[in-house]
């Protein structure tokens, strides 16, 4: 146990990484792949090999702007130089290079393998971005981040705040890559959306005290998804006159469901004397934008297989707007066909409460539709009750848990899979989209 506040119990800890944990040169070479030809590369922790780091952190500071932090790997950067974003194949600019301490920063003329440093005013370099030699180029393995599962709509209390609001969330947006902002076209509201009730909470509220942004916030919505659950064939053919000109395109795709967590893949496999390769791009575009909503409530269609199998064009009439229109026509039929479904976010949960309220607990989660997997018990007569719930269920559920428990029960859950919602549940949720 103990306090980094009162600074107690903290030298123990600091001890133990000195004793346990293993220095750089102990641990083997970062592997990473080379841009151009897709080989790996490995870079050891040795300050004459060619620089390599791993930005792993955005900060944005009162005094120095906005600060990325990164893990140098190999090779040596000083200040004043410039280095080259691999991901992004874009060179940036470095400037200070500062030493970061709990409550101060110390300027350093140079960084090398193993050293922890933050750099200021780099302009296309985020999370989990390699900074690397130029000519030794270098892609490190990227940090993945989960998809945000909730999301509210947030607005300004005074129209002077609007601005002042957007250049908030793009500062938190920067620092955070689960949380995201967008103005929805149709309404003009402004979602924030993130990884749970409490992270939109502690980001609301650091709207209020870092950036002096006041706020009203709506309900909490779901993040639902839409998928297939057949595999369907389907024909979008267009053919009008537009400016005077006769336009045509025709379009044959298969789509079919995919595994867990596949996302949308998109497979050209026509022949090139029925769809030139020239409005092949084109289709695809037409395919993300028709599977970015579905049909049931628009909501972002996955785990689904697109495969561009067949279609007809004509060298007068056929143009990319008419394969374009083809194509969304296509798929709004194929996505009728294919028996669509809703898909819910599953949250993995870990409940510790009172042994004496265990009942009560589970009593409560089985009513908001969880799935009980296991318990456990522990020192001192608490119980930890593990399992699966559906997101949309638990709102509220902190203050349930704080009443059948007498504010003794305590409660965390990540997101782990969407699965597909029960029909009294679509129905319910369909009515009011």
């Amino acid at each position: 146990c103990g306090a980094a506040l009162r600074n107690k119990g903290v030298q123990p800890v600091l001890d133990a990484i000195v004793d346990y944990l293993p220095s750089p040169l102990e641990v083997p070479a970062i592997v990473g792949l080379d841009p151009k030809s897709g080989k790996e590369v490995a870079r050891h922790a040795d300050p004459s090999e060619p620089f390599a780091a791993l930005v792993f952190k955005i900060v944005t500071d009162p005094f120095v702007g906005r600060l990325a932090y990164m893990r140098v790997y190999s090779g040596t950067l000083p200040s004043n130089s410039s280095t080259y974003n691999s991901p992004k194949a874009k060179k940036e600019r470095i400037g200070r290079l500062l030493r970061m301490y709990a409550n101060r920063r110390e300027d350093v003329k140079q960084v090398s393998a193993g050293d922890i440093a933050a750099v200021g005013g780099l302009k296309f370099t985020f999370t989990g971005d390699t900074l690397c030699d130029r000519g030794n180029a270098v892609i490190l393995e990227a940090i993945r981040f989960p998809e945000p599962v909730i999301y509210v709509a947030i607005e300004p209390r005074t129209a002077a705040d609007e601005q002042k609001l957007l250049n908030a969330l793009k500062c938190l947006s920067d620092e955070d890559p689960t949380f995201r902002f967008r103005v929805d076209e149709n309404t003009g509201q402004t979602i924030i959306s993130g990884m749970g009730e409490l992270h939109l909470e502690i980001l609301v509220e650091r709207l209020n005290r870092e950036f002096k942004v006041w706020t009203n916030v709506g309900r909490p919505q779901v993040a639902y998804r839409e998928t297939i659950t057949i595999k369907a064939l389907c024909k979008g053919e267009f053919s009008a006159q537009r400016g005077g000109k006769e336009q045509y395109a025709q379009v044959v795709f298969e789509i079919e469901p995919s595994q867990k967590g596949g996302g949308m893949t998109f497979h050209n496999a026509a022949p090139v004397d029925l769809i030139p390769h020239e409005f092949v791009a084109a289709i695809e575009a037409a395919v993300d934008e028709s599977m970015s909503g579905g049909v049931l409530a628009g909501y972002p269609v996955v785990d689904v297989v697109v495969t561009l199998v067949g279609g007809a064009f004509d060298e007068t009439q056929s143009s990319e707007g008419a394969f374009h229109t083809a194509t969304a026509m296509a798929l709004n039929k194929g996505l009728r066909d294919a028996h669509p479904v809703l898909m819910e976010p599953i949250m993995k949960l870990e409940v510790i409460v009172p042994e004496e309220n265990t009942g009560d607990v589970i009593g409560e989660l089985s009513a908001r539709r969880g799935e009980i997997e296991g318990m456990e018990l522990l020192s001192g007569g608490a119980q930890v009750i593990r399992g699966h719930v559906p997101l949309a269920a638990m709102f509220g559920y902190a203050t349930d848990l704080r009443s059948s428990t007498q504010g003794r029960g305590s409660f965390n859950m990540e997101f782990d899979y969407y699965a597909s919602v029960p029909p009294e549940v679509s129905e319910r949720v369909l009515g009011s989209a």
